[in-house]
């Protein structure tokens, strides 16, 4: 029986040599300290710390040697293996602290900045215009009514002592609604909120009714098909023209500044007797670029500006509501808030208006 033979080749364990394991070691510690990123730095990893390493090679060369060098050869594998290790933890820890620096230096958020960068708009000036007028009437007593937009022929028309025959009524200025038999339409203007209030509310009544209105009208610089209106109605014992007009002197000093005066100019409507045009001093010039001031553009140089339709309401419209006219008197007007917003900001093209371009709206913002 043989004994057991302690020799072995040195050339297949080469690798367990310590110079050898020092260059791999040192080949590892330079390819990750040139690995300049994340990336690169897991590119060079298999070849100094995976299976088929120089480390990991001369590991599965320990079986070759025999027992009384294999510990000294195992503790040398292990100490190189340990060191690669710690190498590229150490390049892993700096290239990950370099990434999250310049993570947070380059996508850095600056929370003094608006966080919304979308314009937000701007409330359309005819809805602050509407408020305004509003408001006014509402200071004065009076109460905000409210009506359909497509309405009863009888509320339209009839009720407000506009008969069959009244040209109002044809198809060049109602938008009736099919089939036309059935007597709805747009409503032509917010009178017809005024007969539902007298018809529903008790008396006296006091009542401002904002909305819009339609018109058979080609839209141009001056007219639109659909367009906003305000009207107002005070049905009282007593009401006389006085009451009307220092009503409405009251409603334009409000409006566009103390001290302007105002004038009624006769005029009819079928709804009111008798009628009137209001005009009133023109706000920009007063009346001096009629007195050899210089043009306005406001006014046209006329020194007044037209307002809207007013009158005494028609003994028929409160007889056709059930109210009695020989006790209750009252007045009404009615204005355009267009007219309003393009004497206030001398706007010449309604078209801007109802563009809806949002760079019409944003320089009007908030009205105060």
């Amino acid at each position: 029986m043989s004994g057991p033979s302690n020799s072995y080749d040195p050339k297949q364990v080469a690798m367990l040599a310590p110079e050898a394991l020092d260059a791999a070691l040192t080949e590892a510690v330079k390819a990750f300290a040139d690995a300049g990123h994340l990336d690169a730095l897991a590119a060079v990893r298999p070849a100094h710390l995976g299976d088929r390493s120089p480390v990991a090679l001369a590991r599965r060369e320990l079986g070759a040697l025999p027992p009384q060098a294999r510990a000294d050869a195992g503790r040398r594998v292990n100490d190189a293996r340990a060191a690669v290790q710690a190498a590229y933890d150490e390049r892993l820890v700096a290239l990950t602290d370099e990434r999250d620096e310049r993570v947070l230096r380059e996508e850095t958020v600056d929370v003094s900045l608006p966080w919304d960068r979308a314009a937000r708009g701007a409330r359309h000036p005819l809805t602050t215009v509407m408020e305004r007028v509003t408001d006014i009437f509402v200071a004065m007593g009076y109460e905000l009514a409210e009506g359909p937009e497509a309405e009863a022929e009888w509320f339209n028309f009839d009720a407000l002592n506009i008969g069959p025959d009244h040209p109002a009524r044809g198809m060049h200025d109602t938008l009736w609604l099919d089939p036309p038999e059935r007597g709805v339409v747009l409503r032509t203007q917010t009178s017809p909120v005024q007969i539902r209030a007298l018809l529903s509310r008790k008396l006296p009544l006091y009542v401002i009714s904002p909305g819009r209105v339609y018109r058979d009208d080609p839209i141009d610089a001056t007219h639109s098909p659909v367009f906003g209106q305000v009207e107002g109605l005070a049905v009282d014992e007593g009401i006389t023209m006085a009451h009307l007009k220092g009503t409405l002197e009251r409603f334009v000093q409000g409006m566009f500044g103390d001290g302007l005066r105002t004038r009624l100019r006769p005029s009819y409507f079928p709804f009111t007797e008798p009628s009137a045009e209001l005009d009133f001093e023109c706000f920009a010039c007063r009346g001096e670029s009629t007195r050899g001031g210089p043009p306005c553009r406001t006014c046209g140089s006329e020194g007044w500006i037209e307002w809207g339709g007013c009158g005494m309401v028609n003994p028929r419209v409160l007889r056709a509501c059930g109210a009695d006219p020989d006790r209750y008197t009252g007045f009404a007007f009615g204005m355009g808030l267009e007219r309003a917003l393009m004497f206030r900001h001398g706007i010449t093209d309604m078209r801007d208006i109802t563009d809806g371009d949002v760079r019409f709206t944003l320089p009007f913002g908030m009205e105060g």
